[in-house]
């Protein structure tokens, strides 16, 4: 549980890190950066809580706060070394993602969830902070193009559910999960993957 805990704290300060630097790219002041690390960090994990009728995990635990504003902070002091680490966020997202996705389904199997509940549960936790960020910062959401990204999630949070099965030890678990579905995220970015499209019309030379 303590490598549950730590591994959600992390993916929240690594989300809020992500959002901060897309208000960064956006020149918006330190207040609304602030603001869209905050949303971007707690946004997933918050609407997974409530699908499970608990209260989000961060208005009882301050530890969650302290670590959205660490991230805010990094983002801010050290905006150009980390612009040049992962210039599309992608490297930021691909961490938090698969730290969201193992937390959301391990808490979601802990409440009573089913697998399949679980596994939706754990991408909803992973995609929708960035789904927020996005919005926020009027671009189309990752999850909406033409990228693999909740399927990253999906494929996680379903090993998760089948080595849990197995009674694989809960760290090992949530490792091999959350490294999948990183792998997963950098290897469709890296080399330009995706998922094919349904496009049901085509457009005819006139």
């Amino acid at each position: 549980m303590d490598f549950i805990y730590y591994s959600d704290l992390l993916g929240t300060m690594v989300f809020a890190i992500s959002g901060a630097m897309a208000a960064n790219r956006n020149n918006i002041d330190i207040f609304g950066a602030t603001f869209t690390g905050f949303v971007t960090a707690i946004g997933g994990g918050s609407l997974r809580d409530i699908f499970l009728n608990i209260r989000p995990v961060w208005v009882e635990d301050g530890n969650y706060l302290i670590a959205i504003f660490i991230g805010v902070f990094i983002s801010i002091i050290a905006n150009k070394q980390l612009d040049k680490w992962a210039r599309t966020l992608s490297l930021f997202d691909a961490i938090g993602i698969g730290f969201f996705t193992v937390v959301g389904v391990q808490k979601s199997l802990s409440y009573g969830s089913s697998d399949i509940a679980a596994i939706m549960l754990g991408m909803f936790s992973a995609s929708m902070g960035g789904v927020i960020r996005d919005v926020l910062m009027n671009v189309t959401p990752l999850i909406l193009r033409k990228e693999i990204y909740a399927t990253a999630c999906l494929s996680g949070a379903m090993l998760f559910v089948v080595l849990n099965n197995f009674h694989v030890d809960n760290g090992t678990n949530a490792f091999l999960s959350a490294a999948l579905v990183f792998l997963i995220r950098i290897l469709s970015v890296k080399f330009n993957l995706s998922l094919p499209t349904v496009n049901p019309t085509e457009k005819k030379d006139a």
